[in-house]
């Protein structure tokens, strides 16, 4: 059953746990002025609040009620549908698993939260075949739906084990995502004290030193000797660098891949140095 009418944003409740970030950034800002110029003109999707009264939890449009509250709008259109927690949740993923820009913890609590909603449903793997007849996992059909393997969404769920600043990393781009499903493996405290080495040192684990401390993890533990000893190795990720978010400067530069994107920012770096030397010499 479903309706679409107007509801009061302050009636609109974020869902629980969602994968997702919503952030306040210059993405959000064009968001709210383009609101606040044409409205909200895509409804988005929300569900009947449990044990509430006109309350309701937001399944699909978290960044458009954000930019609205921003914009000053007090009600925002919305299609109502009414489907259990475990349902939404699916709904939820799948609405926002193919955005342009999705951050590898989002699409790890993504995957976790939609294979648990799947698990509650009652989805088993001896239940599911494929068309040729063979038997499917829960984790190969969230894969497929999504573009992954089964095991590239395992990887990804592996990430939820990092603890909150590590996998901050793991957006930034800071430690690349093989590495960082290896580091997944170390428990709670060796993951602090590596940390720990990151921050003094001014660097990140290679793939080789996340392998190994996998490895010692597994079979002896890591005590911080042993991790900053590892750290302290000269390796290519500890050359100095420099790192601007690219949200700041998707703007200004044409779409390609990393090494397009790098070729670009040093080529304008160059031609900015040629200006600013060309008005020097003019002022000699």
């Amino acid at each position: 059953m479903k309706n679409t009418k107007n509801i009061l944003i302050e009636k609109l409740h974020a869902f629980e746990n969602h994968p997702y970030k919503v952030q306040d950034n210059e993405e959000m800002d064009r968001l709210s002025e383009s609101i606040r110029e044409h409205g909200v003109l895509s409804p988005i999707i929300v569900r009947p609040k449990e044990n509430t009264e006109d309350e309701y939890e937001i399944i699909s449009g978290h960044r458009r009620v954000m930019a609205s509250r921003k914009a000053g709008i007090t009600e925002i259109p919305a299609l109502i549908v009414s489907l259990d927690r475990d349902a939404a949740a699916i709904v939820l993923v799948d609405s926002n698993l193919h955005r342009e820009h999705i951050l590898p913890s989002e699409k790890a609590f993504a995957y976790k939260m939609k294979l648990e909603a799947m698990k509650h449903q009652g989805w088993r793997s001896d239940l599911t075949s494929d068309q040729l007849g063979g038997k499917l996992e829960t984790a190969e059909i969230v894969g497929e739906e999504a573009g992954d393997s089964k095991n590239q969404v395992r990887r990804y769920i592996r990430l939820t084990n990092l603890i909150p600043e590590i996998l901050e990393y793991v957006d930034e781009g800071r430690i690349s995502f093989t590495p960082a499903v290896e580091l997944s493996y170390l428990n709670e405290q060796e993951q602090y004290d590596l940390l720990e080495q990151m921050e003094i040192n001014d660097c990140t684990p290679s793939l080789s030193q996340a392998c190994r401390f996998k490895k010692i993890s597994y079979e002896q533990g890591l005590t911080p000797e042993v991790i900053a000893e590892i750290m302290s190795e000269e390796k290519a990720n500890q050359k100095e660098m420099f790192k601007v978010p690219m949200e700041r400067i998707r703007k200004y530069i044409p779409k390609g891949n990393a090494k397009q994107t790098e070729d670009f920012v040093l080529k304008a770096c160059e031609h900015y140095y040629k200006v600013l030397q060309r008005k020097k010499e003019r002022s000699l």
